[in-house]
Order: structure tokens, then sequence, then C-alpha cells
């Protein structure tokens, strides 16, 4: 399989400038071989790009590409943890899905997709990984999802 790298350019993916905190805490730990990556939301341009409910105003497709937009945010993350050298991503262990949505929506798994495959498709069987998903009343500034991870590196 091409490198990380080469599989973002085939993607059309450029990485973004990871996102600075906006409160106490770090947007990654490393402990051991391990990197905890604090939440993603789907900040694009220093903006949410998607906002509101999974089952009032957001659609299940542009939830989908929120949750994406989000592990674009984690692999900026990584990118710098890594030293600028995602091929050192020995697998993403983890993922945590948070989704803002209305109480009688049931298909947040479905939103999650949209970031788990993105890792499948950039490291392939590295990227397959154990994954929770929920729903829940709000999120920061309003925002449809944010993600969590946890990735081994070498």
């Amino acid at each position: 399989m091409a490198s990380p790298e080469r599989r973002l350019k085939d993607l059309g993916i450029t990485l973004p400038k990871p996102a600075k905190p906006v409160a106490s805490y770090e947007g990654f730990v490393r402990s051991g071989n391990l990197v905890f990556v604090s939440g993603q939301v789907p900040f694009v341009d220093g903006k949410i790009a998607v906002s509101g409910k999974l089952g009032a105003e957001v659609s299940l497709e542009d939830g989908q590409k929120a949750a994406r937009i989000c592990a674009i945010n984690i692999l900026a993350q990584l990118n710098e943890a890594t030293g600028h050298d995602l091929s050192k991503v020995a697998r993403v262990v983890k993922l945590v899905g948070f989704i803002n949505a209305t109480p009688d929506f049931v298909d947040v798994p479905k939103v999650m997709n949209g970031a788990s495959d993105l890792f499948a498709d950039v490291f392939g069987e590295r990227g397959k990984h154990a994954r929770s998903t929920v729903g829940v009343a709000v999120l920061p500034l309003n925002c449809a999802v944010e993600v969590e991870a946890i990735v081994e590196i070498e």
C-alpha cells in the first residue's frame, strides 16, 4: 500500500494546521507508543463547517462529511505527533464519536462511518479500529460531530 501521505494526496486531502486548544487541554498527548488525540470538531479555516443536530437540521450525509472533517483534523494532530511522518502510525486503535442528535436519531453509527472510512482509506489494515459512537444533546459551538482517537505509533 502507498504511504499515508501518498494516499492523502490521492484522496485530494491537504492536512490543515492543527487547531490550537481553546481551553485547558492539549491537542494530543503521547504516553509510550500511544497518542491520545483530543476531540476534534469539524473546523475548516477556523470555522465550524457543519453545525446543528442530526435528525433535525443536519442530514445524514452532512453528518458523515462532518465526521470526515473531524478525521482530517485528527490526522493533522497525528502529523504533529509523529514529526510529520504518518508512516509511523502502527495502528489506529480506537475512535470515539459524539454526534449532536435528536433523541430519536438512531443512525449515529452511520455518521461515524465518515471518520472510520477515511482512516481505512489512509492506513489500510492499520486504519481499522475499535469504535464507540454516542448521540449527545449538545456539542461545543453547536457542531454536529466531535471525534477523538487513540493511535499507536512506532
